[in-house]
């Protein structure tokens, strides 16, 4: 291949995510970038000049593949020092990486591949085996570098620079159109961001983060990027060592993790199994969670643990990343019965309005959260429809055209001028720390062929996880037959735990779904 027709390299000016990641390379490259559990159980350490030489080794063998300047490519990998070094190599191409989990079943994988068009899939060494049409290109990844299977099929190339405008990354959540929702960042959006929160959070060269979350979560992406852009170390909790307590809080204290980040559930099996080998963790300074709520009676047990260490709450979107977040006392007061989420990073501002769109500016009264912020996302892939929903001219000033972001979040103003988060304003929920749209999971048992109606309901339960409930009337079908079905297309988390079949949908007198029927069939009717 003629040497002309290689993608180039970003310019060491524009600001773009990998770069701004990899400067520490040059300011501390002896110290730790990545800590992760080696094959035996010892810890392996990847410094910043190591890390640096392995995005340097991708490149060369990504560039040498034909790709164009804006190319989507798959990366499915659980968080790894070489899964990191993969993305950052794909942001040096001006290659949008989309990152998958191996967990993520075969058909919505299609329908990724479907709606992104990638030209190429970035497999771990050591992961599962994918079959995707010829039109995506097919390569393996680990220490050993690229192993091709399938060439990506050759594409002109019209791309000539790469901008800090350009996309760095496309992560899929749930959707309300029952499709998987591709939300683009550009890379001066993530930087942004992450300069704003490195003001924010107390990370810092000394700082040892733990991440918990799946690299397809938007979560993992925050954290590799607060972490790197820190010139901390990233410490990698494999998925196996969370569903054991004892594991996960040996490897934390092993790895001398100052850093704890992880939706709330994380610490639920810790506090029914280990809690007195919590008070172990001498070394944790902070711990950072967000994505769902914190159960007040298991946050203030895992507090009395953990009496010296600082809690933020965190508050944010796939669209942006991160918004805010709002240090909590330790102890909470014995009267506190909401958690503030802040009032938005600097740079950033969270604002309320009601349903004329009117500014809310007095304390107690719920409106929609909308944000101002340079971190917002470009759109939603090939979704101009719904992109031009939720962001929209300015209510303050609509002559302007600037752009803010409508969240769909509820919350009021309290007397301290922070915001306290009140819930959604359509079907999205969060489970686990994963965004599910109840409609995804309503489609899909709909496109069983026995049934003829269905409603999706998140059902809370004191002192535990809430359970995905589906309500749905059909011919004589069993119940795993339907969760199987529902598995075929769904991660785990967004298949129903628990499936009602009933003669009908109850609805209220206006002719709407009424859910407090369908709560009362769970034993746990609204009150």
């Amino acid at each position: 291949m003629n040497a002309d027709a290689l993608p180039l390299r970003v310019h060491p000016t524009v600001e773009n995510l990998g770069s701004f990641l990899l400067r520490h390379a040059a300011l501390t490259p002896d110290a730790p970038a990545v800590v992760e559990a080696g094959p035996d159980g010892s810890l392996l350490e990847v410094s910043y000049a190591e890390l640096a030489a392995r995005v340097e080794g991708y490149v060369t063998e990504l560039a040498a593949l034909g790709l164009e300047v804006g190319d989507r490519v798959l990366v499915q990998s659980d968080t790894s020092s070489w899964a990191v070094a993969m993305l950052l190599a794909c942001t040096q191409l001006g290659l949008p990486f989309v990152p998958v989990s191996e967990e993520t079943p075969d058909q919505r994988l299609q329908t990724i591949v479907e709606i992104a068009k990638p030209a190429l899939l970035l497999q771990a060494a050591d992961g599962k085996s994918r079959e995707l049409p010829d039109s995506v290109g097919i390569s393996w990844f680990g220490p050993n570098g690229l192993d091709q299977v399938r060439p990506a099929p050759a594409r002109p190339r019209h791309r000539r620079d790469i901008s800090d405008t350009d996309i760095a990354y496309v992560v899929f959540t749930s959707g309300t159109t029952g499709q998987p929702k591709g939300v683009v960042m550009s890379h001066r959006a993530v930087v942004s961001v992450l300069r704003s929160m490195l003001h924010y959070l107390s990370a810092d060269p000394r700082s040892r983060v733990a991440t918990t979350a799946s690299l397809q979560f938007d979560f993992s992406l925050f954290d590799i990027g607060l972490t790197l852009g820190a010139g901390a170390a990233l410490v990698v909790v494999d998925r196996e060592r969370l569903h054991w307590p004892r594991r996960f809080l040996a490897f934390l204290n092993q790895a001398r993790v100052s850093n704890v980040h992880g939706v709330p559930s994380i610490w639920r099996p810790v506090l029914q199994n280990e809690p007195e080998l919590v008070r172990e963790l001498t070394s944790v300074r902070t711990v950072l969670f967000t994505g769902e709520s914190f159960p007040l009676a298991e946050l203030r047990a895992l507090q009395a643990l953990l009496p010296a260490v600082e809690f933020w709450n965190g508050y944010g979107a796939t669209e942006s990343m991160a918004c805010s977040r709002s240090t909590l006392p330790n102890p909470l007061p014995e009267d506190i019965q909401d958690l503030p989420i802040g009032t938005g990073h600097p740079g950033a501002e969270l604002l309320l309005f009601d349903e004329e769109g009117r500014p809310i500016e007095d304390t107690g009264t719920v409106g929609e959260i909308y944000l101002r912020s340079p971190a917002l996302f470009s759109g939603y892939w090939n979704e101009p429809e719904a992109t031009s929903q939720v962001l929209i001219p300015d209510p303050l000033e609509p002559r302007s055209g600037q752009l803010v972001f409508r969240t769909g979040d509820y919350a009021y103003r309290g007397s301290d001028g922070d915001l306290y988060f009140c819930g959604r304003a359509d079907s999205q929920v969060q489970l686990r720390g994963h965004r599910v749209e109840l409609g995804e999971v309503e489609r899909r048992l709909l496109d069983h062929p026995a049934v003829h109606a269905a409603v999706a309901l998140l059902v809370p339960r004191a002192g535990f996880d809430p359970v995905l409930h589906a309500f749905v009337v059909a011919d004589d079908v069993a119940r795993t037959e339907l969760r199987a079905f529902c598995l075929q297309a769904l991660p785990q988390y967004m298949a129903p735990q628990q499936i009602h079949q009933l003669t009908a949908i109850p609805v209220t007198v206006n002719g709407k779904t009424d859910r407090n029927a369908l709560l009362a069939l769970t034993g746990q009717a609204e009150r």
